[in-house]
């Protein structure tokens, strides 16, 4: 069983710090419509266009600009990252197929809603579902793969 990609077990925890508060800031920071100049910073843009459509165009430039939904991303794709490549306590051919049936799982389900999004879902409320759509692959792999490990647990009990 090779898992040369996953990390060692401590990981897991600093994935559940940012992940679950990260998670919660943005799903608050969406629902709530906190302003993202909450926390604004000088930053390297590699493309700034100053209103979309516009022909000014300016390649690596320092803009200011509010990164809180860039920190609020960070900590869920770092902490997701984190929980879903840790190896367990003990890491055996069972784990790694929960691991590997997990991903695939997540990953048929995401393009599904995603397929489903872009029939069903137009204008700007496609772009959020977008937004959503970049963490909803780690968030499907995690619920799956801990419920299937809980199942798996409560069953040998």
């Amino acid at each position: 069983m090779n898992t040369n990609y996953l990390l060692p077990n401590k990981y897991k925890i600093i994935g559940w710090v940012l992940f679950l508060p990260g998670l919660i800031l943005g799903l608050l920071s969406y629902f709530e419509n906190i302003d993202d100049d909450t926390i604004t910073l000088p930053v390297l843009s590699i493309l700034d266009e100053t209103f979309y459509g516009s022909d000014r165009r300016e390649l690596f430039s320092i803009i200011t600009t509010g990164v809180l939904s860039e920190i609020i991303a960070i900590m869920i794709i770092t902490g997701g990252l984190l929980i879903a490549l840790s190896k367990e306590k003990i890491e055996d051919e069972f784990i790694s197929k929960l691991r590997t049936d997990s991903f695939v799982w997540a990953m048929i389900v995401n393009y599904i809603v995603l397929l489903l999004a872009t029939i069903f879902i137009y204008n700007m409320t496609f772009f959020d579902v977008l937004i959503f759509n970049m963490f909803t692959p780690l968030i499907f792999f995690i619920i799956r793969y801990n419920f299937l490990k809980l199942k798996s647990n409560s069953n040998e009990e």
